[in-house]
Parts: C-alpha cells; structure tokens; sequence
C-alpha cells in the first residue's frame, strides 16, 4: 500500500468534492461524487452516506479509481487500489462516522465506510500546468481561475 502524503491530503481538503469510479456486474463504468473522502494515518476512506451502487459494486469487484481536482489550482490526484468495506462497530468505521457526523450532522446515515488501499497514486495536471509557457506558479493559477468560477478567495 501506498501512503497518501501531505500534498495528497491537502488537496483532499481543499477539494471536498471527489469522483469515486467502480465497476458494474456488467462492466460497465460507474462514477459517483463523494465529498467524505478523507485521510487518516496516510490512509484513504469514504463514507457510504448514500451509495448503495458503489457498495454493490465493491462487493463485487474491489477496484477503484478515485480522482480529486482543486478546481482552482488546475491539479489534483488520481487514486487507483482496492477497497474494504468496513461494518458498523468496526474501529476505522467509528472514525470515520464520527468524524462524517461532527461535520454534517447526526442525522448523516453513515451506512458502511470505505477504506482504500492505494497502489497507485499519479499526480493530475491541467493543460494550465503543463503547456503555460513561462510555467506559472500555483497562485498565479488560482488567480487567474477565481473569477473564471465567479469566486473571491476569502478574506479579499
């Protein structure tokens, strides 16, 4: 298992949005948003807050492929590993749920917890990154994307 590092983690924050592929019995894709993704001890889990079709699926094949994306910094990550669903009364279950409740609300169903061991992690970069000539930092990006998405940063 790979461990998710600070950068990893920090982007995960910032993000709170992620995009969770699995695979149906058919083989065909399945791609659900998650915003409880999270890390402890440099590992990752998802709530199954309201997913019944991504816990089918990793019941049925483990895969997973998570992407995260800071919209405004133009990067994030891609996850590839397999998942364990953890049961209620499980330690890094109770974790987890707390953590979804403390956040959302009690009323939050926090139905199974997901924990992925990552065997890949590959960094995803924006055209934004990777053509820009001179190379521009990660703030001169975020500056140029706020007003794209209709935003201000906080405290401006």
């Amino acid at each position: 298992m790979i461990e998710i590092n600070a950068d990893a983690e920090a982007i995960i924050k910032r993000a709170i949005l992620s995009f969770v592929a699995t695979v149906n019995e058919d083989g065909t894709p399945n791609l659900s948003p998650k915003a409880s993704l999270t890390v402890r001890n440099g590992v990752l889990y998802f709530a199954d807050i309201a997913s019944p079709g991504t816990i089918r699926n990793l019941k049925h094949n483990p895969a997973v492929e998570i992407n995260v994306i800071d919209i405004f910094e133009r990067r994030g990550y891609r996850f590839k590993g397999r998942a364990s669903i953890l049961p209620p009364g499980d330690d890094e279950y109770s974790m987890i749920a707390d953590w979804v409740r403390a956040t959302n609300g009690l009323e939050y169903p926090v139905d199974h917890v997901v924990r992925i061991e990552a065997i890949s992690i590959t960094p995803l970069l924006s055209p934004a990154h990777v053509f820009a000539e001179p190379a521009r930092s990660h703030d001169e990006i975020k500056i140029t994307y706020y007003p794209k998405y209709g935003v201000k940063p906080i405290g401006e």
